[in-house]
């Protein structure tokens, strides 16, 4: 980098944004190929950070951030603290008041005690770095977006659309449509059309908005908000599929024969309006006979054609053979007040499965469509199990006495056997879970390597383009292979693909454990306040130091220390997946149930430690174990003789 002239204003230094000339080096030294001359330093964007501002006596303060990798405090002037109180929960911008001074903090909102619910999410984002925050530029970008024409789009304001969604979600970018094929070559035959908002009109290569979009890789989402992958102004409103309102979209149209194969597929640009907006439980309702004011008139015309071109489908899908794991996913609900109300398992209908099958058909068409026409994208790719994995597997379901097959190549129907004999004797759950553990990490990638999990050869993300930047990737790439327009995959894009599957797919999973620290602390300061109580549990792993349990009352995971159980010494058997005492064979298994007292919460960190109350199964002399009965109260007599067994060992 180099400088002819005098730059106004600060020197710039690292981090600074600049604008500056480039020209061609005259000596490729080192791979460099351009020199860079400063123009001028751009102004910073001042930097939010998250923190807890500690009160002084004499006015003012300090905050002491979250980010423990800021290993300083920062000081607040007493103007500057926004009415914070000592303890509370802040964000603050760090300013440089002058060109050599110590930088200060403002305080910019608050959110007081750093326990509450509502501030949990916030340390999960800020801790794993996620941002929550658009710049003012990206935001302005966004607001200046005006709808599109229908120019050079099919009008399809006419097909009777509607979104199905769960009833708190915050957007709408999917919509179905079903009728019979009146083709007379496809008798029994269903069109099924998937209309998806049209985010690549809206967001531009290269553009403010595009970039902010791929540094955050996703939405995310928790109990209490939503950070999204694109401003309210597009998640929200533009590329919102509201009901009676005209709205852009890339369609997927895909002709079905009776048997729910597919014949024939095709995209195009469109504008669309939804006719209804329901929930997954008021279109069930409708179709198990209780229709409301909003499905009534729509109950014949559109609600059963769509009930009947799954029904074909989903015969196709049972002959496909996906991966059939089917384990409970727990919901936090948090009442008007922002504290835990309940945790719930949501039923598992009719109408998500219905969805989500017309969801995957559409990814699967798009990742047809490209390869046909020998296009670059991002695929969702899910690899097949490792060997070792599938070793380690086969040796624990050997200890169930449930064969895994050996040699060949496994697939999802194999695995399908062993759950289904494993739901025939009650250990479905948890061989379910062992299953789910053993499979690769789906991930995103510009090479194919197939998903094993749906059984499919090709599959990419295409319905969700405003929550994942996967699926804007494939509306683009759409865009360009089939002319629809000219804010297609640009070049540049497709040389760094494989660069940006890699950091979607990180994003992705920096989200996942975001979502998932803020349910445990959530979870963890619901049951704060019933220390000592007992519990309902299933054991959900085995390590050296002791057994993870998970609640059955509310999916809360926690730790038995090994240790702490009376009685004996414990050693890990990895085969089996089981804590066995060296004295008295005593055996805690994976999948067991137990009952657990609950000895300690820190919901800061989101951990629970509980006591172990039953007995494990035992080995008895000859073959084999025999489980003694599970002590459902632990009496004060009985936990004394614990206290000394324990103090013996």
């Amino acid at each position: 980098m180099s400088s002819s002239v005098r730059i106004p204003g600060p020197v710039p230094g690292v981090g600074d944004r600049v604008l500056a000339r480039l020209k061609p080096a005259q000596d490729d030294y080192e791979g460099v190929r351009y020199t860079a001359s400063i123009i001028k330093r751009l102004p910073r964007e001042p930097m939010r950070l998250l923190g807890i501002f500690r009160a002084v006596a004499t006015g003012g303060g300090v905050i002491d951030p979250i980010d423990r990798k800021q290993l300083r405090e920062w000081a607040v002037s007493d103007s500057d603290t926004e009415g914070a109180k000592d303890g509370d929960l802040v964000r603050f911008e760090i300013e440089k008041n002058r060109r050599f001074g110590p930088s200060r903090a403002r305080v910019v909102e608050r959110f007081g005690n750093p326990d509450a619910e509502a501030a949990v999410s916030l340390i999960a984002l800020h801790s794993l770095g996620i941002p929550d925050e658009f710049p003012e530029g990206v935001l302005r970008e966004a607001e200046a977006l005006k709808p599109p024409t229908q120019k050079g789009r099919e009008d399809l304001r006419g097909v009777e659309f509607v979104t199905i969604d769960p009833p708190d979600a915050r957007d709408h970018d999917d919509a179905v449509w079903a009728a019979p094929d009146n083709n007379p070559k496809n008798s029994g035959g269903w069109i099924v059309r998937v209309a998806i908002a049209d985010v690549a009109h809206f967001v531009r290569p290269a553009s403010g908005l595009d970039n902010e979009a791929l540094k955050r890789g996703n939405s995310v989402y928790f109990p209490d908000r939503v950070v999204p992958m694109l401003p309210e102004r597009i998640s929200s409103d533009l590329c919102s599929l509201r009901q009676d309102q005209d709205r852009a979209c890339l369609c997927a149209r895909m002709v079905f024969d009776r048997d729910g194969n597919k014949v024939t597929h095709s995209f195009s640009r469109a504008l669309m309006r939804s006719r209804a907006r329901l929930s997954y439980i008021q279109a069930q309702n409708a179709i198990d006979g209780t229709p409301d004011e909003a499905t009534t008139p729509i109950l014949e015309s559109v609600l059963r054609p769509l009930w009947r071109a799954y029904a074909a489908l989903a015969m196709a899908r049972d002959k496909r053979g996906p991966l059939d794991l089917d384990l409970p996913e727990r919901k936090v609900v948090l009442g008007s007040d922002g504290q835990v109300d309940a945790i719930v398992v949501p039923p598992r209908l009719e109408a998500h499965r219905l969805i989500e099958e017309f969801m995957i058909q559409a990814n699967v068409s798009a990742a047809e469509t490209l390869e046909a026409q020998r296009s670059p994208l991002i695929y969702r790719a899910h690899d097949a199990p490792s060997v070792e994995k599938l070793m380690a597997l086969r040796d624990f379901l050997s200890t169930l006495s449930i064969n895994l097959p050996k040699g060949g190549r496994l697939k999802p129907e194999h695995f399908n056997q062993v759950l289904a004999q494993a739901r025939e004797e009650e250990m479905g759950e948890l061989v379910s879970e062992v299953v789910l553990r053993s499979q690769a990490q789906a991930e995103y990638s510009a090479a194919n390597v197939g998903h094993f999990g749906l059984n499919l050869r090709r599959y990419a993300h295409f319905t969700s383009p405003i929550r994942r930047f996967a699926d804007l990737i494939v509306h683009r790439a759409l865009i360009r292979a089939l002319d629809l327009g000219k804010d297609g995959l640009t070049d540049r894009e497709i040389s760094a693909l494989d660069q940006t599957a890699q950091s979607i797919s990180e994003h992705e999973r920096r989200a996942v454990a975001a979502e998932r620290q803020t349910v445990d602390r959530l979870i963890a300061n619901f049951l704060a306040d019933r220390i000592g109580a007992e519990f309902a549990a299933r054991i959900s792993g085995i390590v050296r130091t002791g057994l993870f349990v998970r609640l059955q009352e509310t999916g809360a995971d926690g730790f038995v220390s090994a240790s702490s159980i009376a009685g004996d010494y414990y050693d890990h058997d990895e085969r089996r997946q089981a804590l066995v005492g060296r004295r008295t064979g005593q055996t805690f298994r994976l999948g067991d149930t137990a009952t657990v007292r609950l000895i300690e919460a820190v919901p800061s960190a989101g951990a629970l430690r509980f006591e172990m109350l039953s007995d494990g199964a035992y080995r008895a002399e000859g073959n084999g174990t025999r489980r003694k009965p599970a002590r459902a109260k632990s009496t004060g007599k009985n936990r004394a003789s614990r206290r000394r067994l324990r103090r013996k060992s």
